[in-house]
């Protein structure tokens, strides 16, 4: 039994489909389907159901998948200790971002800590904000930039605020609300509104502010690209609900108003697992410097709340 199968194992377990397992160990997919027939092989059963669409485990893949984690665990400990000696930081570190992410810091801070630890194998994925938590909660993802309501981010102990912003909601000039100073979640129940999905921050906040106050809004166009909402409000299919800073250029395209009565911030917060390795913290340091972030406790790991 070789190390390397146990991870392409994991790699199948995790991603229930031998294409992503594939990818993510950056091997063909014929390659990981040959070691773990091997791996069957020697252990004399099937690991895998592989009748469906999606690879699932079968009961002996299910007795294998913790034993398996561990036996990994303890061959990176072993590399990490002798890394500690060394003063060294190696290994992989699967990190993601909010999709359509443009944060100058974020980007900053991965460039920062990938030129002085070469030796780190740095993945990014983009998605949404809640499919990206839960992959940082079964370890998937080291670390992840997420959009997230104020009071999530203060109940979670392992995420670390970096940005906040009010909503607001962004007409074309002709529209019926355009020469309003501001406007209320009522007034805009009027009018088909235009969000990103389900799963994002920014969706959340707006969601449970309706909630607050009553009302129920019309979703009349969807889009994950913050820019994409925008410009579809600026063309008059709908009021685009944002955060200030996604407003690439108001003015002659948009209109932006306050809306009085969501008073949550959207925040974008950093959050990490349960289960760090070692270049976890040397990694949130960079965030912490490029965000301008207090040094806490210093690396965000550690004390359980960092902020």
């Amino acid at each position: 039994m070789e190390m390397r199968q146990l991870e392409y194992f994991l790699a199948v377990a995790e991603e229930a489909n031998f294409t992503r397992a594939a990818g993510r160990v950056h091997i063909s997919q014929s390659g990981v389907s040959a070691q773990i027939r091997a791996l069957e092989h020697e252990l004399g059963a099937e690991l895998f159901d592989r009748s469906g669409r999606a690879a699932t485990l079968t009961t002996a893949g299910e007795a294998a998948l913790d034993p398996a984690r561990r036996a990994l665990a303890a061959v990176a400990a072993v590399r990490e200790a002798v890394d500690d000696v060394r003063g060294l930081v190696r290994g992989r570190l699967a990190v993601g971002m909010v999709a359509s992410c443009t944060v100058e810091p974020w980007f900053e801070a991965l460039a920062a800590f990938h030129e002085a630890h070469p030796g780190v194998d740095l993945s990014v994925v983009e998605d949404s904000s809640d499919r990206l938590i839960e992959q940082v909660r079964t370890g998937a993802l080291e670390l992840a930039l997420v959009g997230a309501a104020a009071d999530d981010v203060a109940r979670e102990p392992r995420m670390l605020p970096v940005l906040g912003e009010s909503l607001v909601a962004a007409v074309a000039p002709g529209h019926p609300l355009a020469a309003r100073p501001g406007v209320t979640l009522t007034e805009l129940a009027a009018y088909p509104l235009a969000c990103l999905p389900t799963g994002t921050g920014i969706r959340a906040v707006l969601e449970r502010a309706c909630t607050a106050a009553g009302v129920r809004p019309r979703f009349a166009v969807q889009a994950a690209a913050p820019r994409t909402v925008a410009d579809l409000a600026a063309r008059g299919l709908g009021v685009a609900i944002l955060s200030a800073s996604m407003i690439v250029e108001p003015g002659e395209r948009l209109r932006c108003l306050p809306i009085a009565d969501a008073p949550a911030l959207a925040m974008l917060a950093l959050v990490w697992t349960a289960t760090p390795s070692p270049a976890l913290p040397v990694l949130l340091r960079h965030c912490r410097r490029t965000f301008a972030l207090s040094d806490g406790d210093g690396d965000g790991i550690g004390a359980e709340k960092a902020a």
